[in-house]
């Protein structure tokens, strides 16, 4: 069996013009990447899911889940890999900044330096906060209790039923056979 080439096949690609490719169109362009890789780029399924994605309360978390999940539901039902993919990404985004702002109020992770930490090294250690490789923060004492807690409990369901939904699987497992 021939062994692929994640880096070239599978890589996102970071290198198309995002402000014009249609991925419902083109979804031959569009790679899964790693993580949340590309979920405030690939259009016309960053537009449509974007308005719904709230985690201030828990209330909000809730109803925002339920409604891209059901985009989720949506998206595989037509066949759309490239749409449950990217609701599939805004879930598990909901968790990880609902995450976050429990385990630290403003946001911040990392202490405040004069220069950049991350600077040439691999993804994902060279993405997000220059200050990254500093010293983190302390976790809020509530930051296991505290409402975005609570909203990114919410998120974290949702984003574990859809990335186990066995036709979520299956339609991943096809996608990536034609890139072969």
């Amino acid at each position: 069996m021939a062994t692929r080439n994640r880096t070239s096949n599978w890589a996102f690609p970071y290198h198309l013009d995002f402000k014009s490719t249609d991925f419902r169109q083109y979804p031959n362009l569009y790679r899964v990447g790693v993580g949340e890789q590309g979920v405030l780029l690939v259009e016309p399924y960053k537009s449509e899911i974007l308005p719904h994605w709230r985690f201030r309360t828990p209330e909000m978390a809730r109803i925002s889940a339920e409604k891209i999940y059901e985009l989720f539901a949506a998206y595989l039902k037509t066949n759309e890999f490239v749409g449950a993919d990217m609701a599939r990404k805004f879930l598990q985004m909901g968790y990880t900044r609902a995450r976050r702002y429990a385990n630290h109020r403003t946001g911040k992770k990392y202490t405040e330096g004069p220069e950049a930490k991350n600077a040439g090294l691999a993804y994902p250690h060279s993405s997000g906060s220059r200050n990254k490789g500093n010293v983190v923060l302390p976790r809020e004492a509530d930051a296991f209790t505290n409402e975005k807690a609570q909203s990114a409990a919410i998120f974290y369901e949702f984003w574990q039923r859809a990335k186990d939904d066995p036709e979520y699987g299956r339609q991943k497992e096809a996608f990536n056979q034609n890139l072969v």
